[in-house]
């Protein structure tokens, strides 16, 4: 039982709450009501706060109060998706509840206010927040903490913290329709769930490991061309151990496997051999040797750079800025290639299958180089992570369009004039979504019914507007019923973006069923190339 938590045991929660969320986010994304394969929300949680977790591990200093503030700095700037976006200020609320005690510990007292500061600065994150959500969990969590306030422990805090937690998790159906209609409670809850199992096992004396083995998405969605290899740096080593009597071999492989894959730790006597890959050698080498000194060391660079980003970097700081830059973010060669030709000056490739981190939005303000800076998200679990990058870059006027499809995106930049200003170019491109309506076909990953709709796995699903309204067998069929429903007799122009699944030779074909509907509109086919989504539709 332990009274206070100190910096050793506080790191030691956070990443073994970190990586308990690592090892179970495909269970989380399988939660994600639309049954669609881009079911994200666990990996993005896991990511966010991995973000974190690679700073913590760096942070030299001996003052809880230094390793909160890393901590909420790294999960703030590696934030992804909605859920990613609020985890990140509920660390950030940790931070402000601790950044003002007098000591270097958190008490049981500590411990409730700085909860109950993370669950506040969460809700304040979001402009309307809806209950049955992770926000409800976080509340309802510190809300079961505060009503006893009589605790001879921190583990009892966090035994009612966890329980608290896991009820309101299983009662997120109840406040939301939408989850016990689809059968599934909160999948963003579900992730914050896992991460306060994991620090409650942490007290138990219970090390976790990240497990390899899982089949992850590729993390650094700006990264423009395919890099067959994961992490690119092999790293061996030999260390003599300082304390061969307190170390623990489990803590360091616990620390380590956040860093890449294929790890190897090996103790014999006083001797530690290890293995990794990773992208991030020399956060690796820092954790390591904080345990005694290197006896031998190799590293080995597993594909060479192709550019130095340091470089190119200094080049664009030295060009004055231009007045005015579009970045979007955008998946699929085709869909890319399109929004660069509409005027888009930075593409972040990503969205619907893998969330921009808010380090991604501020790199990429960076690199445009100008003085006012329009975001199109395209995708309304991006929105928030845009935002908060906008909010943390202080020398550019940053405006973040509510665009929330790729036809919606698409459409703005009809009325987009670089040569206007910020705020002409905002109001003109905002009213324009609202004459678009979104439409997309995809296929369906499991039974459910939604609004009405029943599916089945391996059907294909009409979605428009963010609402599925078709779910059928045959592809054909669900795009005919699709049009039938989003063109109307007022309807000028339609755009359909086909994906990798759709050959050229059907392009006829589609025309034709979209002047069925209505046989005085414009039809523009193009080749989109996009993964999962067989058609991405935008009609004006």
């Amino acid at each position: 039982m332990f009274n206070t938590i100190d910096v050793s045991l506080f790191k030691r929660m956070v990443i073994n709450g970190a990586i308990n969320l690592k090892n179970n986010h495909e269970e989380v994304d399988r939660l994600n009501v639309f049954p669609v394969p881009d079911g994200d929300t666990g990996t993005h949680m896991s990511m966010t706060v991995t973000s974190g977790i690679r700073e913590l591990e760096a942070c030299e200093s001996s003052s809880i109060i230094d390793n909160a503030k890393v901590l909420s700095r790294g999960a703030l700037m590696g934030a992804r998706g909605n859920s990613g976006v609020i985890l990140s200020q509920f660390f950030r609320g940790l931070y402000v509840g601790i950044k003002d005690i007098s000591h270097n510990h958190l008490d049981v007292t500590d411990l409730i206010n700085c909860l109950d500061s993370g669950c506040k600065i969460a809700y304040k994150a979001v402009m309307e927040p809806v209950e049955g959500t992770i926000l409800t969990v976080i509340r309802e969590a510190i809300e079961a903490v505060k009503a006893k306030n009589d605790f001879s422990s921190i583990d009892e805090v966090i035994e009612l913290y966890e329980s608290a937690a896991k009820k309101s998790l299983d009662n997120t159906p109840n406040l939301l329709p939408v989850l016990k209609e689809a059968g599934v409670v909160d999948s963003g809850g579900a992730g914050f769930l896992k991460i306060v199992e994991g620090m409650k096992l942490a007290l138990k004396g219970e090390i976790l490991e990240a497990t390899d083995g899982q089949k992850e998405k590729k993390a650094e969605t700006e990264v423009k061309e395919e890099v067959a290899i994961k992490f690119l740096y092999s790293i061996d080593f030999v260390l003599e151990l300082k304390k061969p009597d307190s170390f623990v071999e489990k803590e360091l492989k616990a620390a380590l496997s956040l860093l890449g894959d294929s790890l190897s730790v090996v103790r014999e006597e006083n001797k530690v051999k290890a293995h990794i890959n990773t992208n991030r050698p020399g956060r690796a080498l820092e954790i390591s040797q904080k345990q005694g000194e290197f006896l031998t060391l190799k590293i080995d660079n597993r594909k060479h750079q192709v550019e130095n980003n340091e470089i190119k970097k200094q080049e664009e700081n030295s060009t004055p800025k231009k007045n005015m830059a579009v970045i979007s973010v955008c998946f699929g060669e085709g869909i890319v290639q399109t929004f660069k030709d509409l005027g888009v000056d930075y593409v972040i490739e990503g969205g619907q299958t893998m969330n921009p981190s808010t380090e991604s939005f501020v790199e990429a303000i960076k690199n445009v180089n100008a003085k006012n800076v329009i975001i199109i998200p395209n995708n309304s679990n991006v929105i928030m992570a845009a935002k908060q990058a906008a909010s943390l870059v202080h020398d550019v006027n940053v405006e973040v369009i509510k665009a929330k499809t790729i036809a919606q995106g698409y459409a703005s930049l009809v009325n987009y004039n670089p040569e206007a200003g910020l705020e002409e170019n905002v109001e003109a491109m905002t009213e324009q979504i609202e004459h678009v309506t979104s439409g997309e076909i995809t296929y369906s990953i499991r039974d459910t019914e939604i609004g009405g709709v029943k599916i089945k796995s391996g059907d294909y699903m009409g979605i428009s507007n963010g609402e599925i309204i078709v779910s059928t067998e045959q592809r054909k069929d669900a795009l005919k019923e699709l049009l039938s429903k989003i063109i109307s007799s007022d309807s000028e122009v339609i755009t359909l973006f086909c994906g990798k699944d759709i050959e050229e030779d059907k392009f006829g074909e589609i025309e034709e069923l979209c002047l069925a509907v209505n046989s005085d509109i414009d039809v523009e086919i193009i080749e989109g190339k996009q993964d999962i989504y067989s058609y991405i539709i935008a009609v004006e």
